[in-house]
């Protein structure tokens, strides 16, 4: 019960987010992370044409051959992951950004990938 409770609460506030953001940065790509124990993701959306522009993880072979990481679930990887979105979206000519932390703490290895992000050249 309480797991269900704790996963009901995090989607009422991805989506309490997600909403403010669609709002107001209208004509701005959407960046979001989603993380499990052991990998973390990215994604840079369109939101008007509903379609993904570039994505990020730490599953990819890039990756893996990249980081020479063994876990995709730390700070280290999160950084990687993160410089490794900004130079794919600044290849597209994406610069400016929204940042969708889908309900998480900023906070570990979302404010690693975020500080990353900026670093690689993203703005937001």
């Amino acid at each position: 019960m309480a797991m269900q409770q704790r996963y009901q609460l995090l989607q009422r506030r991805k989506q309490r987010v997600r909403t403010r953001i669609r709002a107001t940065n209208a004509g701005r790509p959407r960046l979001t992370v989603s993380r499990t124990n052991l990998h973390i993701y990215v994604q840079v959306i369109d939101d008007q044409k509903a379609e993904t522009i570039v994505a990020a993880s730490s599953v990819t072979q890039e990756f893996k051959k990249g980081s020479k990481l063994k876990n995709g679930g730390n700070k280290l990887a999160a950084r990687f992951v993160g410089e490794m979105i900004a130079k794919s979206a600044l290849a597209k000519g994406i610069k400016d950004v929204v940042f969708d932390r889908s309900g998480l703490l900023y906070h570990g290895r979302v404010k690693e990938l975020a500080e990353a992000a900026r670093q690689g050249g993203l703005n937001f």
